[in-house]
């Protein structure tokens, strides 16, 4: 069977060193923002190019807790896509402030400059652009946008460690930037983890004092916070991981140019100008989508959709977001399919994944 996405390959590709690092956290006894956790976050500052990161439960609540460090809350709109996984609005919502969604680019599906300068209003307080399939955002635009109206820029990166965009890393732009570590990202933990990074000093202590009850060093509450906190095992093992991402990345792209050169009749991923794609995702639109996914689970190929139904029209939200119409969007989530890739496929399974999807085509 050709999985989807496959952790459990992650882990045995790097078996010994993540024992290893597991075992020396079960010795050393302390498992809970202990000196693992800190390394990494040495580590992975440095790995993104900016001055702070803070590990937390998870990637939601890495959001969540950026947006609450800014202020943001009772009131206020954030803008975001609809086209992304539940969790970006989900964390909008838990920070009390309202998500406004907008539509996507055709080409990229991030956010679509354009329309997000129209949904700009005098409530506006912050854009969460997210980096979708491991593809940056315009962040050039955004940014500029952000600027020319005072608002927060927090860029959700949660399928997208290591990606470059003009020659920077994603996280590196944002006055916050949000990382997931959920097991088949690309830098995935065997667990829950998060991280949130940025370059303002001010903004990483109230993160950092947010995800552990608001405590300062004297373990005394200065404001309301949160238990959301790296362990010290999933950081020892992400640690291990950190080494190998940008090799995995490298795996993930030559995976998706064997794709490219051997998918025909379908609408491939576009790489943003002055960009790298990590490619947390292989995602294509085709025709009769529903027909290959089924095609392919027949064939021991477990493709995916990614997503199948955008946020405005979830069920939870259509009351609220039922009249909002997002075409762009609403196209796209008829006709995506996210084909199997992660850095420990064969080259021999991508081929059989295109052979079937070749054949599924000629009938």
């Amino acid at each position: 069977m050709i999985l989807c996405s496959n952790p459990k390959a992650q882990y045995l590709a790097h078996k010994s060193e993540i024992d290893t690092a597991i075992a020396h956290v079960l010795d050393e006894g302390w498992y809970i923002l202990g000196k693992e956790v800190q390394a990494f976050e040495e580590e992975f500052s440095t790995y993104i190019g900016v001055d702070h990161a803070i590990g937390v439960g998870n990637g939601t609540d890495a959001l969540h807790l950026s947006l609450r460090a800014c202020d943001i809350g009772q009131g206020d709109e954030v803008i975001t896509v609809s086209h992304t996984a539940i969790a970006t609005v989900a964390a909008i919502e838990l920070a009390g402030a309202t998500p406004v969604l907008v539509d996507v680019e055709a080409d990229s599906y991030t956010i679509d400059p354009v329309q997000l300068q129209k949904a700009i209003t005098s409530k506006t307080k912050a854009i969460i652009p997210v980096h979708l399939y491991g593809q940056p955002a315009d962040l050039e635009t955004i940014l500029q946008i952000a600027k020319q109206h005072d608002l927060r820029v927090i860029e959700d990166c949660a399928q997208a460690a290591g990606t470059l965009y003009k020659n920077r890393r994603v996280g590196s732009y944002g006055d916050l930037a949000c990382f997931s570590f959920y097991p088949t990202k690309n830098l995935g933990a065997i667990g829950d983890g998060g991280m949130v990074v940025t370059n303002n000093a001010a903004l990483a202590k109230k993160v950092k004092g947010l995800r552990e009850y608001g405590w300062n060093e004297t373990r005394v509450c200065q404001f309301a916070g949160a238990n959301s906190r790296l362990d010290e095992l999933q950081a020892a093992i992400l640690r291990v991981k950190l080494r190998y991402l940008d090799e995995d990345n490298s795996k993930r792209a030559e995976l998706a140019k064997l794709y490219d050169q051997g998918l025909s009749g379908l609408l491939l991923p576009q790489v943003r100008s002055e960009a790298t794609h990590v490619y947390h995702l292989y995602v294509v639109r085709c025709p009769q989508r529903d027909e290959l996914l089924a095609y392919l689970k027949d064939h021991q190929c477990m493709a995916g959709i990614h997503y199948s139904v955008p946020v405005h029209l979830e069920p939870a939200f259509q009351k609220r977001w039922g009249k909002v119409h997002l075409p762009v969007t609403e196209q796209l989530v008829d006709e995506i399919i996210s084909l199997p890739i992660y850095p420990e496929l064969s080259k021999e399974n991508i081929q059989k994944v295109i052979e079937l999807t070749e054949k599924f085509y000629q009938r």
